[in-house]
């Protein structure tokens, strides 16, 4: 599968090769603040399959923890992707960038007591207190 996605704005536009795996919905207050929204809705996609088409200028970044750096457009605030240190060969994209449909499905909710108190879950998802990509 080949995808593509960009931001509201179309400045930041990019290809992924291949498919996109766990896909999460991620409950914690982080992604919570920075989507603006009960949840992100995260896959993750190796560095190999991931190519900014163009506008990787126009990308900011906030160093959100010591060790991930979260990617998104500098003029419609549209975040695109994170990055974690520990784990440099791969990217985390918000899988609502992405233009037209997906063929994976979300996999599981992760940090679930961090939830929002006015958020259900509705789902019979796998519901995780933490996350350990590819468990």
């Amino acid at each position: 599968m080949n995808y593509t996605g960009s931001c509201l704005c179309k400045a930041v536009q990019f290809e992924i090769f291949g498919g996109i795996r766990n896909i999460v919905f991620c409950h914690c207050s982080r992604c919570r603040k920075a989507q603006g929204s009960a949840y992100a809705t995260n896959g993750i996609v190796d560095t190999t399959n991931f190519k900014i088409n163009c506008g990787e200028d126009e990308l900011t970044a906030y160093v959100s923890s010591s060790k991930q750096t979260k990617y998104f457009c500098r003029h419609c605030g549209s975040p695109i992707m994170s990055q974690n240190e520990a784990r440099p060969d791969q990217v985390r994209v918000r899988l609502g960038t992405i233009d037209g449909k997906i063929a994976e499905r979300p996999e599981a909710h992760i940090f679930v007591t961090s939830k929002a108190n006015w958020d259900e879950i509705c789902d019979n998802l796998p519901q995780f207190e933490s996350y350990e990509p590819g468990r």
